[in-house]
């Protein structure tokens, strides 16, 4: 016991020696030592320069580290960014000059060919769009540099940006009913607002194949992959007319063909395109039970509509606040028309045709609202104007065939509304001749396209030797990202070799079943 207890002391005793020997240690430490100067201030500490930003020469260009973002978006990439100067009229080289924005998305173990973006609309921005075709893209950054170059008028290349007080004009919203007499005056408004820094007339797709062919030299002359998507794809074609030795092959989504008058078709197109989507709810027992027959539900909506256009109210899905608007047969068909660009939006069509003509209009108008809005965000109208002035609205004529269609020939009236003010460019002669030769070239459609039906692919490679036409079943507009569509443009653009590619991997695309009702499809 008595050397349990003498332990017991002598542990204490160290423990207490261990405390003040720590306690005097820290607090040693803790006092500044008289020799030591006091601690530096902020006006004490040297500037530091700024690092500077990195650089990639590339041919002539110097680009700079950047980040590629898109209107209403976090969503960002990282880019290598310059400005490229071009006069604006090139017949007057010593007059106004302008900056046109361009992107190059590096790779890292590039080949010597350059893939090029070319972006829809017209009026859409390469640098802008990437983001949204990101993911069609990414597997040829394996071992090509994407180039994106703002089209001129649009993102960051000089946009023909219309003031507040003519936000209406365009025709990518198709104002329905619109007062011709107002319509001009916006036109009007918007070109004379443009005036001290732009002329429309040179903001037209020969103008920009010019621009890129320019930026093609800059960057030691590379041969091109050309990747256009809807109008990107008369951008493409007419590049590739110009200029075949700088292109080594083509993707075409969403194909435009050089004849056509953009305009002329888009009625027949939509009421193709809202056939098919309808019979595909129609030949499901499900859907036929509980719509009955929806294309003919949507016109007699439209007929009532037509008869009796009146104030709606919904609620706004953005702003979740209570929204009143004019509803006509018009400003139906524009709704309807946005819905069936992809295959999602025009599975709830028989769903909101049917909710809208039983009296709730919310569902219809509500998502339309959403997709103008990512619309409004993206596109230059200016621009859009330039080009579809200058290309087309002089051949545009007002068809007595689609009359009783849902569209109409109300596009065809706004467009030559429009045109009848904006100011007009010149173009080739031969601008609506078809592409002819054998750049290896690769065509994707969807089945259910409302704006460039699988027709207008097989026209363009009809005059290819070395083209190949693929359709997507039960797909809408621009399709290049669906599936396993990448994998094969990657394959296509790696091989050149459209005739035998495999593109067995497409036989398991499918439209989404129509809504049933707000919990989706029935099983």
């Amino acid at each position: 016991m008595k050397r349990t207890k003498l332990t017991i002391r002598i542990v204490v005793v160290l423990v207490a020696v261990a405390v003040y020997v720590a306690i005097n240690h820290y607090k040693a430490h803790r006092q500044p030592s008289p020799k030591s100067s006091s601690p530096p201030t902020v006006a004490d500490a040297k500037p530091v320069k700024p690092v500077p930003p990195r650089t990639w020469k590339l041919g002539k260009l110097t680009l700079t580290a950047c980040d590629l973002g898109t209107p209403d978006s976090g969503q960002s990439t990282a880019a290598w960014c310059d400005d490229f100067e071009v006069p604006e009229d090139r017949t007057t080289p010593n007059g106004r000059h302008i900056k046109l924005r361009l992107a190059v998305v590096r790779s890292d173990a590039p080949d010597a060919d350059m893939v090029v973006m070319l972006a829809g609309g017209p009026g859409q921005a390469a640098t802008e769009s990437y983001i949204g075709v990101k993911p069609a893209m990414e597997p040829l950054l394996k071992h090509h540099n994407i180039l994106l170059l703002d089209q001129r008028g649009t993102g960051g290349s000089n946009p023909l940006t219309c003031p507040k007080s003519a936000k209406d004009t365009g025709t990518v919203k198709n104002v329905p009913t619109a007062d011709i007499d107002k319509l001009k005056a916006q036109v009007a408004a918007c070109r004379d607002a443009l005036k001290s820094k732009a002329d429309p007339r040179f903001y037209t797709t020969t103008d920009a194949v010019a621009d890129l062919e320019a930026v093609r030299q800059a960057l030691g002359s590379p041969r091109f992959d050309l990747v256009g998507v809807s109008y990107g794809t008369r951008m493409a074609q007419q590049y590739a007319m110009r200029h075949p030795d700088g292109v080594r092959a083509i993707v075409l989504d969403g194909v435009v063909p050089n004849r056509l008058i953009l305009g002329e078709d888009f009625a027949r197109n939509l009421d193709d395109a809202l056939k098919k989507d309808f019979d595909a709810c129609t030949a499901t027992p499900a859907c036929k039970k509980r719509f009955g027959n929806p294309y003919q539900t949507l016109y007699q909506l439209r007929d009532a509509l037509r008869a009796n256009p009146h104030e709606v109210t919904y609620r706004d899905p953005s702003t979740y606040h209570s929204t009143t608007t004019k509803l006509d047969g018009d400003t139906l068909a524009t709704v309807v028309r946005l819905f069936a660009y992809t295959p999602e939006t025009a599975a709830l069509l028989p769903l909101s045709i049917d909710e809208a003509a039983h009296g709730d209009v919310g569902p219809l108008l509500g998502q339309a609202k959403l997709i103008t809005g990512d619309l409004d965000a993206s596109m230059n109208n200016g621009m859009q104007m330039s080009v579809v002035c200058a290309e087309d609205a002089d051949q545009l004529k007002p068809r007595p065939q689609d009359a009783d269609t849902l569209l109409g020939n109300t596009l065809i009236n706004i467009i030559k509304a429009e045109c009848s003010v904006w100011p007009h460019g010149a173009m080739p002669a031969d601008f609506h001749q078809p592409l002819t030769g054998a750049i290896p070239t690769l065509l994707l459609s969807g089945e259910r396209d409302p704006v460039t039906p699988p027709r207008y692919a097989k026209e363009v490679a009809s005059h290819l030797s070395d083209a190949r036409s693929l359709v997507l079943n039960g797909q809408g507009h621009n399709v290049i990202a669906r599936g396993c569509t990448p994998e094969l443009v990657k394959t296509f653009i790696d091989k050149l070799d459209p005739k035998k590619l495999d593109a067995s991997c497409l036989d398991r695309m499918a439209a989404p079943p129509a809504f049933i009702n707000f919990n989706g499809a029935t099983p």
